[in-house]
């Protein structure tokens, strides 16, 4: 017979998890009258019309029972399309699987890699859940900081790969890169990649900022540089640059020889993405281009109002960000950014994402997302620069 059990069947990885402080400004500041919101990630544009009237033909179509759990053809030949078109890269569609969103994307390459006791080296400073998916599958994130200089974010690759170690089963990295619109070179993707193939470590690279570039058309991808078979889980979606945050749905390009596997995985996480939603993300790969115009130039316009307003200010300090859509500046002497962050909620009503939640070494930091208004950014900034 069953005696009383000792111990709580409950995982301590699950237990021990705990809102990252972004949710903690966003609690505070969801709802409240006058606040103006720039902790999230997001643009302030509506997706656009032609993407949701494709979806809503769908529905109409009765696009709404069980399909590929790895995406419907449509989607998929959309997406071999657009990285033959943007990339100039062909490839299988069996390499492509959509299980639901970009962060469930991430999630599932860090199943297929991460046991208890494993690591993931990640490149900081880091979006929180990255980590907080590693822990929950029983790994330890080691995170490596950009270095900041007098114009950009320095990648240290001697410190990133002296990081690595045996139970080393993932290198990660955000490239344009999120808080700090950093983007990583051709030499030193080719660096990781090469690191990667002489000790057997899998790089997830997640470019989901990768149409957010202020030269150019796209930033550099893992897709140019590796062959099909290259432990590489290549991570992107359609939230940030088609303003479709909402509608969770994102994909990964992997190794071909993994594509049943990630069958399974995608039916057991989700059973899929919402079909009709798919064709949604149809429309914007294959008739997105002027948004994504229209999207960087907003981008661009906003990163201009930030350094405009952090220049005319003896305390802020920000390095100009290449690409994503984020500004993240530092505060001459904050040394607890969620209590700023909280503070400047209350008396300034302005919510920016402290910089406590993107790693260590960021106590000095605020996150701004400027895909937004002009006179909303213009506001923002005025209300910070008087709080200081």
């Amino acid at each position: 017979m069953l005696g009383q059990p000792e111990t709580s069947p409950l995982r301590d990885q699950i237990m021990s998890m705990k809102p990252h402080d972004i949710y903690e400004i966003a609690r505070l500041g969801l709802g409240q009258k006058g606040v103006i919101p720039l902790w999230f990630g997001e643009s302030d544009l509506n997706t656009p019309d032609f993407i949701k009237d494709a979806c809503k033909q769908a529905l109409d179509d009765n696009k709404t029972f069980y399909s590929f759990a790895r995406g419907v053809p449509e989607i998929r030949a959309s997406i071999v399309n657009y990285v033959k078109r943007i990339q100039g890269v062909e490839i299988n569609d069996a390499r492509i699987t959509m299980p639901g969103s970009t962060m469930l994307s991430l999630v599932i390459a860090l199943e297929c890699v991460v046991n208890n006791g494993d690591n993931v080296v990640c490149v900081s400073p880091i979006w929180p859940n990255v980590a907080q998916a590693t822990k929950m599958l029983g790994g330890e994130p080691r995170l490596i900081r950009l270095e900041p200089r007098d114009n950009d974010w320095y990648l240290d690759l001697d410190r990133l790969f002296d990081a690595c170690d045996a139970r080393t089963k993932a290198i990660f990295l955000n490239s344009p890169g999120n808080p700090t619109g950093w983007i990583a070179t051709v030499d030193e993707q080719r660096a990781i990649l090469e690191f990667g193939r002489k000790h057997n470590i899998a790089i997830i690279s997640d470019e989901v900022y990768n149409r957010l570039v202020y030269e150019g058309t796209a930033a550099p991808s893992f897709l140019n540089i590796t062959e099909p078979d290259d432990l590489v889980f290549i991570i992107n979606g359609f939230s940030k640059a088609y303003a479709m945050t909402g509608w969770r749905l994102g994909y990964m390009i992997a190794p071909e020889y993994m594509s049943e596997q990630l069958l399974m995985l995608a039916g057991i996480n989700n059973t899929g993405a919402p079909v009709f939603t798919q064709y949604g993300g149809v429309a914007a790969l294959d008739q997105g281009e002027d948004f994504i115009k229209q999207m960087v130039d907003r981008c661009r316009n906003g990163r201009d109002i930030i350094m405009d307003a952090t220049a005319n200010s003896n305390r802020i300090k920000m390095i100009k960000p290449e690409g994503a859509f984020y500004a993240f500046i530092e505060i001459d002497g904050m040394t607890d950014s969620l209590e700023f962050a909280k503070n400047l909620m209350h008396t300034a009503k302005v919510g920016m994402a402290p910089g406590s939640a993107f790693g260590e070494g960021n106590e000095s930091f605020l996150r701004i997302c400027f895909a937004q208004e002009p006179a909303t950014l213009e506001t923002a900034m005025e209300r910070l620069v008087a709080a200081l």
